[in-house]
This record gives C-alpha cells, structure tokens and sequence, in this order.
C-alpha cells in the first residue's frame, strides 16, 4: 500500500468503533433526504443501545437516503477513540455537548486532510508537494489536540489556506485543457442538460449539479471539489483522473456499470447493475 493510500485509510469511517456521532450530533430537516426533523444534539429515533443503525440496510426505503450518502472521513472514530479514549457520551452526558462540537471540528480537519491527501498523488502537485506536506502534517497535529484546542481552531483560516493549495494543483492539473474552458465554477447547473459533454478539465468546483444530465460526459481532470452531484445522473460518465470528487459525492449521484470512478472510490450499492 502506497504512502497515501494510508493515509487514505485512516480517513475511512469505520462505523464500528464510533458512537454514533452523526446520528446524534447533526440536525435533520425533513426532507427528500431525511423522513424526519431532527435537532442538534438529539439521538435519531433509530439509533440502537450499541450505537448502530437499527434501519440500516433499508434506509433508502424508510426515507433516509440523506444518511447513506454521509461522509465523516473517518472522524467520528477518531473522535471517539481517540479524542475521548473510548469513554462516549452516554457513559458521561457531561461531555455530550463538547463532543458534538469537536465532532464538527475533526469531520472539518478531516476533509481538508483527503483533498490534501489526493493532491499529492498528482503529478501536477510536484510543485508545491513540499508546501501540502506541511499543511498535512500540520492539520495532523490539530487532530492529535484536545478538545479545548479542537474547538478553539478557526477552520475558516485553514480552509482558505489549503484552497489555495488545491487551487494551484487543479489549474496546474487542467492547464492542458486552457485554463477558461469549460470555466463553471459555482455555477448554477441545477437540471442542466448535459449529456455526452466533453467537460475534460473543466472547472465544475462547487456547482450546483443537482439533477444534471452527464450520461455519458467526460469528466476526466474536471476539477469537482464540492459540486453538488445529488441526483446527478452519471450513468456511462467518464470519471477517472477527476479532481476531488468524494465518496460522499459519488453516494448522492445515480450511476450504472458504467460509471468510470477515480480509483479510491468505489461504486455504490445502490447503482443501477446495468450500462448505460
């Protein structure tokens, strides 16, 4: 395995060694995507004694596809392990609201940790390798912190840092597409017909895909760090070598077979089986 590829891994939720942070610590609106409001600080009616999901395997049909599309990057087990050493929150409701708040804080931590994380596999990185390196192991020492030095962390600064870090990579990395083509950051692409599209190095960073058509584009070197992709339809797209898209991401599309995915991701169960 790969230096980055473990890295990767301990930014993998591991569910089992969690209490059930995102099930208590995060609002739900009732919704498409949730069946129910929920507050801040509230346990979801379905969370178990052992901190399991009592609907797990039926989430989408009892209404909750929202939870199957959420990603903590693996904070929720290194709060809960590390952070509190094993101690959660039901033993000691004292800790409750800290903890929930520190969850945020490290979900936070986290994300910027798999982008950084994935910058570096890029041959475009070379150049400022040495500078995500430094922002890597600075971010990871924050997550080593205490809950009071957790909290106190002003995760606006960070992101603007490591945006400018990831910004260089993407333009480095699509500069062979020209640096204006297909430029739609942030735009609004809700519904957008977009069907077999040559998007090769387009900048989609934080569009709003919401139900687009891309069957069939080609999305490779298209930078997509947070592009809204719910129900976005990928069936047949071209996906490989795409900048920053998440698992999380992928989850909230509707894809096929036929999906091509950048290689740490893999293909949702429920996609459809078949090709586009």
């Amino acid at each position: 395995m790969s230096p980055p590829d473990r890295m990767r891994a301990n930014l993998l939720a591991d569910c089992s060694q969690c209490f059930g942070l995102c099930c208590v610590a995060l609002t739900l609106a009732a919704s498409a995507d949730f069946a129910i409001d929920k507050a801040a600080g509230e346990p979801c009616p379905n969370l178990r004694a052992d901190f399991g999901c009592g609907i797990h395997q039926h989430l989408r049909q009892r209404g909750f596809p929202g939870c199957t599309v959420y990603d903590c990057f693996g904070a929720g087990q290194r709060v809960a392990q590390v952070t509190y050493g094993g101690r959660d929150w039901r033993q000691a409701p004292e800790t409750a609201p800290q903890m929930f708040a520190v969850f945020a804080a490290m979900r936070n931590l986290h994300e910027l940790l798999w982008y950084l994380t994935e910058a570096l596999t890029m041959p475009s990185a070379a150049a400022v390798c040495q500078q995500i390196r430094k922002a890597i192991d600075d971010i990871r020492l924050l997550t080593d912190a205490g809950p009071d030095e957790l909290m106190q962390t002003d995760i606006s600064v960070l992101r603007r840092e490591v945006d400018e870090l990831l910004q260089r990579v993407s333009g480095l990395a699509r500069a062979e597409f020209g640096h204006e083509k297909n430029n739609r950051r942030r735009s609004d692409l809700i519904g957008a017909k977009l069907g077999g599209a040559d998007l090769r190095g387009a900048d989609l960073r934080g569009s709003y895909l919401i139900g687009a058509d891309l069957r069939r584009a080609d999305l490779r070197s298209a930078d997509l760090l947070g592009a809204d992709l719910r129900a976005t339809d990928l069936r047949g797209a071209d996906l490989r070598d795409s900048l920053f898209l998440t698992q999380f991401q992928i989850n909230a599309a509707i894809g096929d077979a036929g999906t091509r995915l950048p290689g740490p991701l893999t293909r949702p169960a429920h996609w459809s089986p078949s090709g586009s």
